[in-house]
């Protein structure tokens, strides 16, 4: 059955998610953590950092540590490029950058769309899948940011 906005039921919670591209699949957020989108800027690297920890900004005056998604989802690397951004969170108080491939929209998803992460072989597969939204013409998974970063070494 394909689910579009009209199906949702009146009262029914939408939530609003920035989805973006990570080695062309679909991806979310929640839009209540996501304090800004920027291009990617030079990074400066930490020495003795996790490899998926690129390094860090300075975003007006501030230390931003920054996580490249490719490398923490254990994706085949990909250079930035034009369309790469990093998406300014705030998570717990802490702010991060997260590199991703392209950021997509802004969408509102009727919460009844929403399935619970399907089991995998691994608990690993599905430590950061807070559920999947299956909207008319594809699925996008949508990402836990508190378990994502609370996973994260910070720098």
């Amino acid at each position: 059955m394909k689910a579009t906005m009209e199906d949702s039921a009146v009262g029914e919670e939408v939530l609003q998610f920035v989805t973006f591209t990570l080695n062309k699949e679909q991806y979310a957020v929640d839009i209540l953590n996501v304090q800004e989108i920027n291009r990617v800027t030079d990074i400066t690297r930490v020495p003795n950092s996790p490899a998926y920890v690129e390094g860090v900004i300075n975003l007006r005056g501030k230390v931003i540590p920054v996580i490249n998604l490719r490398k923490k989802f254990s994706f085949d690397e990909n250079p930035t490029n034009e369309t790469s951004r990093i998406i300014i969170m705030e998570i717990n108080g802490i702010t991060n950058g997260l590199i991703v491939d392209s950021v997509s929209e802004v969408l509102r998803v009727p919460s009844s769309i929403i399935e619970p992460a399907p089991p995998m072989s691994s608990d690993l597969g599905s430590t950061y899948i807070k559920g999947i939204a299956k909207m008319e013409d594809r699925l996008i998974i949508l990402i836990d940011i508190d378990k994502l970063i609370s996973g994260t070494v910070q720098l």
